[in-house]
């Protein structure tokens, strides 16, 4: 009497131990990917086209955040905080630090997207009142790219005047 074959499987699956095809029997062929439809490929496009680049919108709200210094502050929540002065702006991104800190230890990562851009938004706003560029900031994230974090921090001179401000 004939051995029974090995039951036949798709590539990288084993079969079931006592398992056999009859004979002349094999598994079915594994049929190819259907292609992808255009109408599908233009809505995920335009989908992802609709998802801002992060610098851009930095960009844009520095811009927007540096043409309100002027404003009337009855009119622009940007303007009012502006013309407080800068230990006020300050105090203000010190306060939306914390709360993204709560969200990030403990709270929902919805509430801590939310806190990150009221973070965000308060640290462009200090640029402005401090008078930092939002490219000078680019070109020093770029200049560490690359450059790991240990050996940077290391090799930054200690200013005087943070010698005894700065926890170690």
């Amino acid at each position: 009497m004939a051995k029974a074959k090995p039951a036949t499987t798709k590539p990288g699956k084993t079969a079931k131990p006592g398992k056999t095809a009859k004979p002349g029997k094999t598994a079915k062929p594994i049929k190819p990917a259907k292609p992808i439809k255009p109408k599908l490929i233009r809505k995920v496009t335009a989908a992802v086209s609709r998802v801002p680049q992060t610098a851009h919108v930095l960009d844009r709200l520095y811009g927007v955040v540096e043409s309100r210094r002027d404003a009337d502050p009855a009119l622009s929540h940007s303007a009012r905080l502006l013309a407080r002065g800068r230990a006020k702006v300050a105090q203000k991104f010190g306060e939306e630090a914390v709360e993204a800190v709560i969200e990030g230890a403990g709270g929902s990562p919805t509430a801590l997207v939310a806190e990150s851009a009221d973070l965000l938004y308060h640290l462009l706003l200090m640029w402005v009142a401090c008078g930092v560029q939002a490219e000078q900031v680019w070109a020093e994230l770029a200049r560490r790219e690359g450059v790991s974090g240990i050996l940077e921090k290391a090799s930054r001179p200690l200013p005087r005047d943070l010698a005894t401000r700065k926890i170690p």
